[in-house]
């Protein structure tokens, strides 16, 4: 398998012209940029995964419903239409277009993983509403996620109480806003 580019930005999150692997940019701790969804149906639920358990970072949490990192040269809209099809694909006859995003905040946060990795990330965050979403049409990457289900804002606030989900303050606290204001 390929090993993932990305584009090495600086603290302003300005791309420097350097391009290196995923790996290489965890081990060295140098900026990048990733994306978080958060996909909504039309009950008002979120749709979250739980992370394979063989994930290097939060293996079996819960987390939002779909992120990842930006491929060099990718602006965040492409990058998160893109993580959806590999992480969570629909049968339903139709997909997600960029224009169904809507762009929220970002945010940067750095994190000491292991001695071998070091997040140093902006965040870009968006929610994408969808009706008519079933988990049961839903089919997920095996390798990336274990499981599926959509929950309340209470569910996620509980959830996130409990420490079950993966650490994304910011994220939730938007999401809780954005939610409690429709």
């Amino acid at each position: 398998m390929k090993e993932e580019l990305l584009d090495v930005l600086d603290g302003n999150g300005i791309k420097t012209g350097e391009v290196l692997s995923r790996k290489e940019v965890h081990k060295r701790g140098l900026w990048h940029r990733i994306i978080v969804v958060a996909i909504i149906n039309e009950r008002n639920e979120i749709l979250i995964q739980q992370r394979s358990d063989n994930k290097d970072k939060n293996p079996g949490m819960w987390d939002i419903s779909v992120t990842g990192h930006l491929s060099s040269g990718q602006d965040s809209l492409t990058a998160a239409t893109r993580e959806i099809s590999e992480e969570v694909s629909v049968s339903l006859g139709y997909s997600v277009e960029v224009k169904d995003f809507r762009f929220m905040f970002s945010y940067r946060k750095e994190e000491q993983v292991n001695k071998d990795h070091y997040d140093r990330q902006f965040y870009d965050f968006f929610i994408l509403r969808q009706s008519g979403l079933r988990t049961e049409n839903i089919r997920f990457q095996e390798s990336e996620v274990q499981d599926i289900k959509f929950v309340s804002i209470n569910e996620l606030n509980r959830m996130r109480e409990e420490n079950l989900l993966v650490p994304r303050d910011e994220c939730y606290d938007e999401l809780s806003n954005y939610l409690f204001r429709i």
